[in-house]
């Protein structure tokens, strides 16, 4: 960073100040001083120029108010930012909170004690609570509001100082006998603050300042030290936390007055005087130091007694209370940024994470790529690409080196064991130097180096690709061993304090003005120099012939390294140049050489750019920027003060480009006197980039000869074949329009065109741009029939551009148009739009190379009948069966195996079938079966799952229909075999004869005749004992017994125990006690009851037939079904009762009778539940 003082404002009668605080958000200044005094002061900047931002513009005092209350000298002020107060207090214990109103500041509040005098006041991080402490131990902690929250005497403590936690749970008070003390947020004392870094130190002490950030602007790094205690003899401790065991330990070496934090918790500035060691009169300064302790900046401050220091809220500023004046001083920050390939990189912390935020912001086309970086310490570029530096992680000191393109895309990386405090990088190099040491990465990208770059590449290549080398050592070119890191570690008395390098030099500056001078690709030690002053930042030009010297007091020097000989200009040049040696610039902190000329920089001085040709200057630019690049007589200027404000959205009016003199002049020559004289200045002061505005200007004026000499003097050979083609041109409008087209006024070019009636150049002019929104325009306006392939073209060309865009629907309308069916069955399957690919589907012909992609788009989306017809047109029987298969259509899959003559596909069936079964998925190999038409193992399978069902005895009704779908696939199975017959002897023989073959063959196939005859028995069963149920709850005894009794048929199926038990339950509620005596009978005869179970049964058969007779009050038939005249009564699932009548019911589907009256009823059969015809 580089800080230089920039303004002075005095406050009148000389009345002292005692003490200064700036509003971090609003930007007012409050300084308070002797007899009361008390300002609020804010500056502005007032500027109606675009280019003047920042630091750059004019700033005036927009608001100077004189606060009237205090009588006493105000010994603190400080600011609530979040509701705009300001509370001060004077000598005499008086406080006052003052509010903005109508931009004016007046009393809201007033307090005295009347005992004791206000030591320090201190506002919480969001503004809520104020603790205040007096000087005899006092200590208030009260509300925004006004309200006294809770107060405490510390009894024998004299208070100095306070301070709250980021959190707000902790207090520290510094008492003034420089002990600190932690309280919690209620006032209860935790425990004295060891203070580590007055060991050795004599004599009285007391603290200058506390000062705990509270991480508003988040952190440079995670777990970074925040919280300052300073003490007047110039000690200092930065700790992490209120505990720390080991803090970070400062002795600045100068008496302290004043400390505080910048912004971002990046730079603590700590304000006092110095005594020079010869003179006996002290000096003011402002010493900077980072979190962990390094030293950045001194700034020494004109006057007597400094009293208080103050950052502005953005970090670019600083105020410093000096006597009766205010000083306020600049700091240019060292940004973590770069510039590559028109691309900004920067980096910037976020209070929410740790990580450090880098953006890189595209400034062509105004993209941003923003990517994340642990510890990131520094960003370095060099043409496309960049390097990040950063810690690799908290437990070991190891770094990393990340290379990345111009849209933060990781090429390549490299861990390395030295600190890359100092980081530079060529063309093909990347060196990093610690301290002691300096390490080389030769870097490969894949990109086109010239033959000379690949040259020096290939002879660096024996000694690898990283070498590491002690500052010390005096290496001697190519005996050099690779990257042994054990000897950079040594200590150095003169540590390295900059680098930089080109191709084929570096530079190495070290603490004590020693320069040393390497060549490169083979590290040799050619020279070393002395400067007077230490370096702090080193530039070499493009030839590697002179090095810029900015020391750390801001003093620009030069160094030639290169003697140059007279014989480079015969004209005797030499002497105009100036003498590099003499050369001084103060207050400079940035500068750049132009890249295509050794003699041009230029040079950032407090806030003005110089640009110098020959080291003389021309006249200043008023700008605060940083120098991105400096090339074609132009520089490119990035104002990154204006960027940090809102980092997340960089704005292109924050880059700013700057046209050096003999630019300007020529542009100004050209316009105003003529090309002949222009010509003769830019002979006089030759550039490419002067010749190349030459030769524009007199292509405007189809000046064709002086065009040509000039392209030849900027080298620009496609300038000259253009020339060319423009001599070869006859008509004058012709060549005016080529002129117009060559400059990218393609409007006014293709309106020439068409003046000429020349159509065709217009429509190849806008083809040549990619412009076919116009071209098609062009061919419908034309007058005559266009080209109908050029058209075609247009259409289809303008649906890229939709569909590109991922606009479909637009899309689609010109590849209708265009007849582009690849696209346009693209487009369908993005919109979802299968009705379309259908009709493509159709559309198309047989064997198209389209047909399957689109068969694979509908298999995709589970359109299996779409995606079969495709794959069907386009003669891939397999891949349709494939996609049947996929989707689990097996029955198509097997009619088209089938109507194909493929093989068989039963294979496939059963291998998949067997995985199912393996994984127990019973129910969904059924599935298959059923799907690929395969009713009788689907049959076997159900019949299993119904049996296995059955064993568990919990729910019969779901048991019956299981056994119902069973029964169901069998009657699938009969219908399929009837038909398939049907199909084999279609018109031989009469239907019976079908029917009879049908059957034949069933038996013949079907060894499984249990199941295909009595397919409904299960249900069958199920549905007579659930019936048998529901009438006996119902009521219907009677009909419930001759439902149970049927039952007794069923005992191959339901267990007989059920079957009887259920029997006497329903023969006892209907007073046949002979049926049910039965019943019981055959339940103590049973062979599977254990003897206690029997036991039981005999009991309560004891106890019903001693109180009824067992004998039936009507007479039931018991022995087995009754017979009728053909043999057994078939049974009516409604009632349960044999069927009598001539005249019933027959279910189509599972041939079960029922009375007719009985089944007027119901809408579905009870058995099979298909619906009643």
């Amino acid at each position: 960073m580089f800080i230089y003082l920039s303004k002075k404002i005095a406050i009148p009668n000389n009345i002292h100040l005692k003490c200064v605080s700036w509003n971090k958000d609003q930007g007012f200044i409050a300084c308070g001083g002797d007899d009361g005094l008390l300002r609020v002061l804010k500056l502005e900047t007032q500027t109606d120029d675009a280019k003047l931002k920042g630091l750059a513009a004019p700033s005036n005092l927009s608001m100077n108010q004189t606060l009237e209350g205090h009588s006493g000298a105000v010994q603190v002020v400080t600011w609530n930012e979040q509701y705009e107060k300001l509370t001060t207090s004077d000598q005499n214990g008086l406080i006052i909170v003052w509010m903005l109103y109508k931009g004016a500041w007046y009393e809201e509040m007033i307090n005295n004690r009347n005992k004791s005098v206000v030591r320090s006041m201190s506002w919480n991080a969001d503004g809520q609570k104020i603790c205040i402490v007096y000087e005899d131990g006092a200590v208030i902690v009260g509300s925004v509001d006004g309200n006294r929250i809770w107060g405490k005497e510390l009894k024998g403590n004299q208070l100095a100082h306070v301070a709250w936690s980021p959190d707000s749970k902790i207090l520290l008070f510094g008492m003034a006998n420089g002990e600190v003390q932690i309280y919690d947020n209620q006032g209860n004392f935790i425990i004295k603050m060891t203070i580590s870094c007055l060991t050795n130190a004599t004599g009285a002490i007391s603290i200058a300042g506390i000062h705990w950030y509270a991480g508003n602007g988040g952190y440079i790094e995670p777990d970074c030290p925040c919280l300052a205690i300073c003490f007047d003899n110039g000690r200092c401790q930065i700790m992490r936390y209120e505990n720390d065991e080991n803090p970070v330990c400062i002795d600045t070496l100068m008496n302290v007055v004043s400390i505080q934090w910048n912004h971002c918790g990046s730079v603590l500035a700590v304000a006092g005087s110095l005594r020079a060691s010869n003179l006996d009169k002290e000096f003011n300064v402002v010493q900077f130091y980072t979190p962990f302790g390094e030293h950045l900046r001194t700034l020494k401050v004109p006057g007597k007694q400094m009293t208080g220091v103050a950052w502005e809220g953005g970090g670019l500023r600083i105020g410093l209370a000096v006597d009766s004046y205010i000083y306020f001083a600049n700091i240019r920050p060292d940004y973590k940024w770069g510039y590559c390939c028109s691309t900004v990189v920067y980096a910037y912390t976020k209070p929410e994470r740790q990580e450090y935020c880098v953006v890189f912001w595209d400034t062509k086309n105004n993209e941003k790529f923003v990517k994340y970086v642990k510890s990131l310490m520094s960003i370095t570029t060099s043409g496309d690409f960049c390097i990040l530096a950063s810690k690799a992680d908290d437990t070991q000191p190891q770094y990393v080196l990340i290379l990345c393109n111009s849209i933060g895309t990781p090429l390549d990386s490299k861990y390395i064991d030295i600190e890359p405090l100092f980081v530079t990088m060529t063309k093909t190099h990347v060196i990093a130097a610690s301290k002691e040491a300096f390490y080389l990465w030769q870097y490969r990208v894949a990109k086109k180096l010239t033959a000379l770059e690949i040259n020096q590449v290939t002879r660096t290549k024996k000694e690898g690709r990283e070498r590491v080398y002690h500052i010390d050592s005096n290496p001697s070119g190519p005996s050099d061993s690779g990257a042994d890191f054990a000897k950079a570690f040594p200590a150095t008395r003169d540590a390295i304090c900059c680098i930089t390098a080109t191709d084929r030099t570096m530079i190495v500056g070290r603490e004590s003005g020693t320069i040393h001078r390497y060549s490169l690709p083979n590290v040799v030690l050619i020279q070393k120099y002395t400067l007077n002053n230490r370096a702090y930042y080193l530039s070499l030009n493009c030839n590697s012939s002179r090095l810029a010297i900015i020391d750390i007091a801001g003093v620009l020097t030069l160094l030639d390294l290169e003697v140059r000989s007279s014989t480079d200009d015969s004209t005797g040049n030499q002497a105009s140049a100036g003498d590099p040696s003499k050369f001084e610039r103060k207050d400079v902190w940035d500068m750049k050489w132009a890249n295509d000329n050794p003699d041009l920089f230029a040079m950032m001085e407090k806030t003005r750019m110089y640009v110098f040709r020959n080291l003389d200057p021309e006249e200043p630019i008023q700008t605060s920027g940083y120098i991105c690049n400096f090339e074609d007589l132009e520089i490119k200027s990035v104002l990154l003060d204006e960027i940090m404000k809102d980092p997340e959205r960089p704005n292109k009016d924050n880059l700013i480009n700057f046209e050096i003199r003999s630019l300007r002049d020529s542009r100004a020559l050209i316009e105003k006197v003529g090309i002949e004289d222009a010509s003769q200045f830019i002979e006089d002061n030759p550039h490419p980039r002067l010749w190349r505005l030459l030769a524009e200007a007199a292509l405007q004026k189809l000046d064709l000869k002086t065009a040509e000499q000039a392209f030849v003097r900027c080298k620009d050979y496609q300038g000259i074949e253009f020339v060319k083609r423009l001599g070869n041109l006859q008509s004058e409008p012709m060549k005016q329009a080529e002129v117009a087209a060559y400059f990218g006024s393609f409007e006014e070019a293709e309106r020439m065109y068409l003046d000429m009636d020349r159509r065709d150049l217009a429509i190849s002019l806008r083809i040549k741009l990619g412009d076919w929104f116009r071209v098609l325009q062009l061919l419908k306006t034309g007058s005559g029939d266009c080209d109908d392939a050029l058209l075609e073209q247009a259409y289809n060309a303008v649906g890229d551009y939709f569909a590109d865009r991922q606009k479909w629907v637009n899309a689609v309308q010109y590849y209708l148009q265009g007849r582009n069916q690849e696209r346009l069955a693209e487009c369908y399957y993005m919109l979802e739009d299968y009705e379309g690919l259908e009709k493509l589907t159709t559309v198309l012909p047989e064997n198209h190379k389209l047909l399957p992609e689109i068969g694979q788009m509908f298999a995709t989306v589970g359109m299996c009948e779409q995606a079969v017809n495709a794959y069907l047109k386009c003669n891939q029987p397999k891949a349709a069966v494939d996609t049947c298969v996929h989707l689990n259509q097996w029955n198509k899959a097997v009619e088209l195996t089938r109507t194909h003559n493929m093989k068989e596909i039963k294979s496939l069936l059963s291998k998949y079938a067997s995985h199912l079964l393996e994984k127990n998925k019973t129910l969904e190999a059924v599935e298959l079966y059923r799907k690929a038409h395969h009713f009788l193992d689907a049959a076997k399978l159900m019949f299993k799952v119904a049996d296995k069902e059955a064993e568990k005895r919990t729910r019969p009704l779901r048991v019956k229909k299981l056994y119902v779908l069973a029964a169901l696939l069998i009657e699938n199975y009969h219908e399929q075999v009837k038909t398939s017959q049907q199909n084999k002897a279609k018109g031989k023989k009469s239907e019976a004869t079908f029917a009879l073959a049908g059957l034949l063959e069933e038996d013949a196939t079907s060894s499984d005749n249990r199941i295909v005859d009595n397919a409904w028995r299960g249900a069958e069963a199920y549905h007579f004992f659930l019936l048998a149920q529901r009438q006996l709850y119902e009521g219907y005894m009677e009909n419930a017994m001759r439902t149970a009794l049927h039952l007794r048929e069923y005992e191959d199926i339901i267990p007989v125990v059920e079957i009887y038990s259920l029997l006497a339950i329903c023969s006892a509620a209907n007073r046949a006690f002979g049926t049910c005596s039965q019943a019981f009978i055959k339940l103590e005869s049973l062979e599977s009851l254990d003897p206690e179970q029997r036991q039981l049964y005999e009991d309560l058969a004891l106890e019903i037939f001693t109180k009824h007779t067992p004998r039936d009050s009507r007479t039931v038939e018991l022995d087995r079904s009754p017979e009728g005249p053909e043999g057994k009564l078939p049974t009516c699932i409604v009632t349960g009762l044999p069927i009598q009548e001539y005249q019933f019911w027959m279910c189509s589907v599972c041939k079960h009778c029922a009375l007719e009256q009985e089944i007027r009823k119901y809408n579905c059969c009870p058995l099979c539940h298909s619906p009643v015809a």
